[in-house]
């Protein structure tokens, strides 16, 4: 889909790789971009709309549905990394329950894009992040699930993996980082080239094709 003249909503987009995208949209032309956030005051840029939207509260995902209803492009960007209930709470039911609430929305408007943030641990896992790389396995495989769902009604469904992203999710880790602006700019190329995944780094390529080599 073009990026240009679209109505976008993102959350999670008052920092790091959410503020990033909102900007980049912005930037490409969208007409409106929302910007789903638990406190409105938090958004500051005044390309954007500020909605008030916590992913895990189903009478906020109800309310942004209704407010942001002239959308053809979801971008389910929020995630945390915390508790095992906050995890799954966040990255895997909030990514349902705004799927869920938007596919009627994005339908309506002629089909248009979802898109997913996942992580390269939705392939792998470790034992530092096991409960937050199961909480963005679950994402993946509803992403999977939701490209098929979706397709009758025209909307594109995209995943995006990543590895360390150059955020405060991330601060603590002293390897290479992507900047939030690459990632934003990738996954918006790979939204306008009609691909349904998009592999940021070298690393989360090098994890998916390890999925189909024979368990060791």
């Amino acid at each position: 889909m073009k990026i240009d003249g679209s109505v976008a909503l993102v959350t999670g987009a008052n920092r790091g790789l959410g503020a990033a995208f909102a900007r980049a949209l912005v930037e490409r032309g969208a007409k409106t971009v929302y910007a789903g956030v638990r406190d409105p005051s938090t958004v500051t840029d005044p390309g954007l709309v500020p909605v008030r939207l916590d992913v895990t509260d189903p009478a906020q995902v109800a309310a942004a549905a209704e407010l942001c209803g002239d959308i053809d492009l979801l971008i389910n960007n929020a995630g945390v990394l915390g508790t095992p209930e906050r995890e799954m709470a966040t990255n895997y039911l909030g990514v349902m329950a705004m799927s869920r609430a938007f596919a009627p929305v994005l339908a309506r408007n002629g089909g248009g894009a979802l898109v997913n943030m996942l992580s390269v641990l939705s392939f792998l896992t470790f034992p530092q992040v096991a409960t937050y790389a199961a909480s963005k396995a679950a994402a993946w495989s509803l992403t999977n699930a939701l490209r098929m769902e979706l397709r009758e009604q025209g909307t594109l469904v995209v995943g995006v993996h990543a590895g360390y992203i150059d955020t405060d999710m991330a601060a603590g880790v002293t390897v290479p980082k992507l900047a939030p602006a690459e990632v934003a700019a990738l996954a918006l190329d790979g939204l306008e080239a009609g691909l349904t995944e998009v592999l940021a780094d070298e690393l989360s390529r090098t994890a998916k094709a390890a999925l189909s080599q024979p368990p060791s």
